[in-house]
């Protein structure tokens, strides 16, 4: 449970850096996503999710 919370804290934290480092680029970025078909979007996201889960596999064995 403290990995998740720490894999959380991390995720929040790249989050908070981007949109603080780089608000116009976000922004056009987000009016971009718009543009994107959602099964292209949930095809995507089942993909990184696969990748993360076999990421956080292989480093826990």
């Amino acid at each position: 449970m403290k990995e998740l919370i720490i894999a959380f804290g991390l995720f929040l934290f790249i989050e908070g850096i981007l949109y603080a480092l780089f608000p116009s680029k976000m922004k056009n970025m987000l009016k971009k996503l718009e543009l994107i078909k959602d099964g292209q979007l949930r095809t995507a996201g089942l993909i990184f999710a696969i990748l993360g889960f076999i990421i956080i596999y292989y480093s826990k064995s």
